[in-house]
C-alpha cells in the first residue's frame, strides 16, 4: 500500500506540469493572436507542425527513460535535472520581442517547439513513474486519482490567477504581464517537481535480463491490442478536448459577450475537473473501468452537445453545462491513465518484455497528436469563420465559435466511447494477468 504522503508527492508533479500544460491549452492561442499579433490560420498550422514534431520524440524519450539506470532510478532523475530548463523555456515562449511579422512567426515557432520538447523530456518520465510505484491495480487508480486532482489544482491556479496576475504585473502592458506571470508560475513549478522527486520511490523493476532495443519494444507494442485501442482513443479524446478548451476564452468573450466572466467560467470548470478526478477511484472500485469509461464519455458528449442550444444571454446555463462536462469527462481521466499500467503488464504477459516508458510515451505520442489536431482545428476554424482579434464578431463567426465549442467536441467523445468497446482488459482479465505475472 502506498502512503497518502507518497501519492500526494506524485500528484505534485502533475501540478507542476499542468501549470504549463493548461496555460498552453487555455491561453497560448489567444496570446499569439491577440497579444503577439499572429494570424489564427498561422497559429493553427504552427500548432499542428510543432506538436507533430513533439509527438515523434515521445517514443524516443520513453525508450531513453527505459534504458536509464541511476542511483535515483529510471524515471525520477529527469524531474531533478530538467525542472529548471523547463521553467526557463516556458518564460521564453511567453516573451514578445519587437520583431517583424515573419520574425514573430519564427520566434513563436522556435520557442514553442523548445517548450514542447522540454515538456516531453520531463513529462514522459514523470508519467512512466506512475506505473512503477505499485503493482496493485486498485492502487494504480488511486495514484492516478491523486495525480489528476493535484494536476487540476495546477489548472485551477492557472484559470483563477492568470488574467488577474497579467493585469497586476502588466499594469496595462499585457505582453509584460504574461511574461512575468509565467515566470512566477514557473518558479513554483520547479519547487513542485523537486518535491515529487524527493517524495516518491520506484518499486516495479524490469526483468533483470531484459536487453530492450527500440525495435524490439515497438514490435512488442504492436502485438498488444490493448495498447492499439488505448492509443486511438487517446488521439480522438484529446482532439475534442483541446478544441473545446482552446475555444473557451473565445466562446465566453465573443459568443456570450461576457469578457468579465472568462476567469470565472474557466475556474468553475476547473473545479468540476477536480471533483470529477476525485470521484474516479470511488466509481472504478465499484464498476468495471472500461464500462465506466464508455458511459462517462457518452454522458460528457450529451452535456457538451446540449450547449449548442444555449443562447448567448443564458450564461448561467452555459456555466452549469460546462462544469458538468468537466466533471464527467475528467472522472474518466484517471481511469485512462491507470489503464496504461495495465497495458504494460498485459504486454509483459504476452511477450515477456516490459516496456513501461515506451508504453506511456507512445500513448502520449497519440495524446500529442490529439493536441496537435485539436489546437490546429481551433485556429483553422477561427480563420474559416472569419474571426477578427479584439473586434466585434459577425453572426457567422459567433455561430462558428458556438458549433466548434459544442457539437464537434461532443462528436469526439462519442467516437472515443465506440473505440473503447474493443478494449480487451476488463476487470477479470486485469486480475488474471496480475496473478500470472506474480506467479512467474
Amino acid at each position: 500500500m502506498l502512503t497518502k504522503k507518497e501519492k500526494i508527492a506524485y500528484g505534485l508533479g502533475d501540478t507542476a506540469s499542468n501549470i504549463i500544460f493548461q496555460t498552453v491549452m487555455l491561453f497560448l492561442t489567444f496570446f499569439y493572436t491577440d497579444i503577439f499579433g499572429i494570424s489564427p490560420a498561422v497559429v493553427g498550422t504552427m500548432f499542428l507542425v510543432v506538436r507533430i514534431i513533439d509527438a515523434i520524440t515521445d517514443p524516443l524519450m520513453g525508450a531513453l527513460a527505459d534504458k536509464t539506470h541511476s542511483r535515483f532510478g529510471q524515471y525520477r532523475p529527469y524531474l531533478l535535472y530538467l525542472a529548471l530548463p523547463f521553467a526557463f523555456i516556458s518564460v521564453l515562449a511567453f516573451t514578445t520581442p519587437d520583431l517583424s511579422p515573419s520574425g514573430k512567426i519564427w520566434y513563436a515557432f522556435i520557442t514553442y517547439t523548445l517548450l514542447m520538447l522540454a515538456y516531453t523530456a520531463i513529462n514522459i518520465p514523470y508519467s512512466a513513474l506512475g506505473g512503477v510505484l505499485t503493482v496493485d491495480p486498485d492502487e494504480r487508480v488511486s495514484v492516478q486519482s491523486y495525480r489528476f486532482v493535484f494536476g487540476m489544482l495546477g489548472g485551477l491556479l492557472v484559470t483563477a490567477c492568470t488574467l488577474p496576475l497579467v493585469s497586476f504585473f502588466g499594469q496595462g502592458d499585457q505582453a509584460k504581464g504574461y511574461q512575468l506571470t509565467i515566470a512566477a508560475m514557473s518558479v513554483l513549478g520547479v519547487l513542485l517537481f523537486l518535491l515529487c522527486f524527493k517524495g516518491t520511490r520506484e518499486r516495479v523493476k524490469p526483468p533483470a535480463d531484459q536487453q530492450l532495443t527500440l525495435k524490439a519494444g515497438l514490435k512488442a507494442l504492436w502485438q498488444n491490442q490493448a495498447w492499439r485501442v488505448l492509443s486511438l482513443a487517446a488521439l480522438v479524446l484529446l482532439t475534442g478536448m483541446v478544441l473545446k478548451n482552446t475555444l473557451v476564452i473565445y466562446y465566453v468573450k465573443y459568443f456570450l459577450l461576457r469578457e468579465d466572466l472568462v476567469t470565472t467560467f474557466m475556474t468553475l470548470g476547473m473545479l468540476g475537473n477536480i471533483a470529477g478526478c476525485a470521484c474516479a477511484q470511488f466509481v472504478a472500485a465499484r464498476v468495471d473501468k472500461v464500462k465506466a469509461y464508455i458511459a462517462l464519455q457518452l454522458l460528457a458528449a450529451l452535456l457538451c452537445a446540449a450547449g449548442f442550444w444555449v443562447g448567448s444571454s443564458q450564461w448561467q446555463l452555459a456555466i452549469v453545462l460546462h462544469i458538468a462536462w468537466c466533471f464527467f469527462l475528467q472522472m474518466a481521466t484517471p481511469m485512462l491513465w491507470a489503464k496504461m499500467a495495465d497495458v504494460v503488464d498485459y504486454g509483459q504477459w504476452l511477450t515477456g518484455v516490459r516496456t513501461t516508458g515506451l508504453v506511456y510515451s507512445s500513448v502520449v505520442f497519440f495524446i500529442k497528436l490529439g493536441l496537435a489536431v485539436g489546437g490546429a482545428l481551433a485556429g483553422w476554424l477561427l480563420a474559416f469563420y472569419q474571426y477578427q482579434p479584439a473586434a466585434e464578431q459577425t453572426a457567422v463567426t459567433q455561430q462558428g465559435i458556438l458549433l466548434s465549442f459544442t457539437l464537434l467536441p461532443a462528436l469526439g467523445s462519442v467516437l472515443v466511447a465506440w473505440i473503447m468497446r474493443y478494449y480487451p482488459l476488463h476487470r477479470q482479465q486485469v486480475a488474471q494477468v496480475s496473478a500470472d505475472l506474480a506467479a512467474r
